[in-house]
């Protein structure tokens, strides 16, 4: 598969911003609460639209897309990528980190969403089973299992894997009469477990958040945009290399590989952020 050149219309030489990616629109949730942590940073977001869902992809493919969005967030005037996908942290950041980077951006820096919120819920489970309602390529992949499991051995864990959500939530379908009856039978595993703690394992999920919680009242939720900013507020205090580097202009960008004008509804409609989406062309 050739690599995907992305062009816009504008260069953002002089400023060095912290970019935040996804698979499409499940990264504003984070976007939206990083806006309001770092009001002074340079903030780009990135959502490949065009391509989603990410989460029934091959692990191959998954690193190749995260890896085309990457350098171009760099090239564009990123200092610090964020990885608000899951499927995206789950598959690929790794690699990414120990590969990619070295090879291409050794002074900048990638981060993913997964292990913070892996670290949160290891710390503050108990004795709990653990829930992770994620992207078929983020359960396949282990993740969170892997990560949880490296602070607490004995963590038990049970996962479920959900196809239609992404899609559901990127076609504007939350408020639809079906989505309810999808998202209790993508529970009703969990729900026999009497899990106390769930993770959204994907930043689309949050878009409704409401309607899990509904489902599952008793359960405590963890989730990327509750998590992410304290956790890149602590980073950036340990990594002064970085954060001195970063641009205060306080300068927004949103970038789509889909329709701007769907992206630029879509984000006021769902999210509450009156935006103008730029798109890239392939």
């Amino acid at each position: 598969m050739n690599k995907v050149e992305f062009v816009v219309e504008f260069f953002m030489i002089y400023w060095l911003m912290i970019g935040v990616f996804d698979s499409g629109y499940g990264g504003l949730t984070v976007f939206r609460e990083l806006d309001k942590k770092f009001p002074k940073y340079d903030l780009i977001y990135f959502g490949d639209n065009s391509r989603a869902p990410y989460g029934s992809r091959s692990p191959e493919t998954i690193y190749e897309y995260t890896c085309e969005a990457v350098d171009w967030l760099f090239r564009n005037g990123c200092q610090l990528v964020i990885l608000a996908c899951n499927t995206a942290s789950a598959v690929a950041l790794r690699k990414i980190q120990q590969e990619y980077l070295s090879e291409n951006f050794s002074e900048k820096r990638v981060l993913g969403v997964l292990i913070p919120i892996a670290e949160e819920i290891a710390q503050t489970n108990g004795k709990e089973t653990i829930g992770i309602l994620a992207t078929p390529a983020t359960v396949e992949s282990g993740a969170y299992i892997r990560e949880i499991k490296k602070i607490d051995p004995d963590a038990n864990i049970v996962q479920a894997a959900a196809p239609l959500l992404v899609p559901i939530i990127e076609s504007g379908m939350i408020y639809h009469n079906s989505t309810k009856d999808i998202i209790r039978t993508y529970l009703e595993p969990l729900k026999k477990e009497n899990i106390k703690n769930l993770v959204l394992g994907c930043t689309h999920y949050p878009f409704i958040k409401h309607l899990i919680q509904a489902e599952m009242p008793d359960a405590k939720i963890f989730d990327s945009p509750s998590i992410i900013p304290a956790s890149l507020e602590n980073y950036l205090s340990r990594h002064p290399e970085i954060e001195n580097k970063l641009t205060t202009k306080r300068q927004r960008c949103y970038i789509t590989t889909g329709d701007p004008k769907r992206f630029s509804e879509f984000a006021k409609k769902f999210i509450g952020l009156e935006i103008y989406a730029e798109k890239l062309s392939k």
